[in-house]
């Protein structure tokens, strides 16, 4: 079994007083992780999608829940966004049942955040689950062999089942997009139109790395940019995909409102497209490349605690930087390049109007300075 970063840090949170919550994807080892904490420890198991389940940890008491739990002094909640008004139920634990640990996990920020911040607050630890990290891969396999597997991840990505099912890559990742990617969403009253959901997912696929424009996706989908926003937020909050703005302090010809959107995994990415081509015959592996290595970043940066603001850089004369972090009065400046023999230079009118500002060239070879 791969061990996860997050596993000690849950652990170390056992009976603190506290909710423990664990959001991430679907099929990004959620109920693993939880099961690897809870090994060797007596607790009871409650799935969320069943319905006997939901029925009764909804508009509960804490006497009925104390005839749930018996004697067991941890209860492991899984897909908790399910349960309706799960916010008070656990509330009732923190509250009322303090020798009671609970456990709860979601895949869907939308609901499960939603239902658990205002009754939770200052009860609860939260923790969000990424697919495999290039850090945990690399305590697995080691940095070597891990940088050997590059090419197979900028194809298929790190979902634990895709890693670990050899051979059977192409078909895990057809069905996880099919299931996965739809079935928080589609539950959600605001998608009303899976098929638009559908031609927008393939719009942005096709698009990462490059900025785009609301008006001209919805345009290419057929719908208006309100509708493609709202369903690009939808899509954050369901952990498929997420935002990067543009950097912008006032320099001449900087754009101001510029996004990119990424994908949290390029195996999915390249099921959208169904494109599993190897990355020898691709015209797209420096967008395979941006992608991997920003989302890879963003798993560190999390998992290590540290708060950062991440933005690309552009001008209007089509200047560009990949990814700009700005850590308190600090900022860094990155270029990711796939092939280590191209030369990397950093636009002039971005080092003359941020003098102070750091600048790092990451391709394979180095790739483990921002991320280990």
């Amino acid at each position: 079994m791969i061990t996860r970063l997050l596993e000690d840090k849950i652990e170390q949170r056992l009976f603190k007083g506290k909710a423990i919550l664990l959001f991430g994807p679907r099929q990004s080892g959620k109920s693993t992780l939880v099961e690897s904490v809870l090994a060797g420890k007596e607790h009871m198991y409650l799935n969320g999608d069943d319905s006997d389940v939901r029925e009764i940890l909804t508009n509960t008491t804490a006497a009925k829940l104390r005839l749930v739990v018996g004697s067991k002094k941890i209860l492991f909640i899984d897909e908790a966004q399910r349960v309706p008004n799960i916010g008070l139920t656990l509330k009732l634990f923190t509250d009322q049942i303090k020798d009671v640990q609970v456990i709860a996990t979601g895949s869907s920020a939308f609901e499960l955040s939603s239902q658990v911040n205002e009754p939770l607050t200052g009860r609860k630890y939260e923790f969000m689950l990424y697919p495999l990290s290039f850090a945990e891969m690399v305590k697995q396999n080691g940095l070597i062999q891990e940088k050997r597997l590059l090419d197979h991840r900028l194809i298929y990505g790190c979902y634990p089942e895709i890693v670990t099912k050899s051979g059977e890559e192409e078909e895990l990742l057809k069905l996880l997009t099919g299931s996965y990617l739809y079935k928080d969403l589609l539950m959600l009253e605001q998608i009303k139109k899976p098929l638009l959901l559908e031609k927008l997912l393939k719009a942005l696929a096709l698009q990462v790395g490059s900025e785009i424009s609301y008006q001209e996706i919805g345009q290419t989908v057929g719908s208006d940019s309100k509708t493609v926003d709202k369903y690009i937020d939808l899509l954050e909050k369901t952990y498929v995909v997420f935002r990067l703005p543009a950097l912008n302090r006032n320099v001449r010809n900087e754009i101001k409102k510029g996004k990119k959107v990424y994908f949290y995994d390029n195996g999915i990415r390249n099921a959208i497209i169904n494109n599993f081509k190897p990355v020898q015959s691709r015209t797209d592996v420096g967008a395979l490349w941006e992608n991997y290595i920003i989302s890879e970043r963003m798993k560190f940066l999390h998992y290590n605690g540290t708060d950062v603001n991440s933005y690309f850089w552009r001008t209007t004369q089509q200047q560009e930087i990949d990814l700009i972090e700005e850590h308190g009065e600090d900022l860094t400046a990155y270029e990711f390049k796939w092939n280590k023999k191209e030369k990397v230079r950093f636009p002039q009118t971005f080092t003359d109007n941020y003098i102070n500002a750091k600048t790092l060239a990451i391709s394979p070879d180095n790739i483990e300075e921002i991320l280990w």
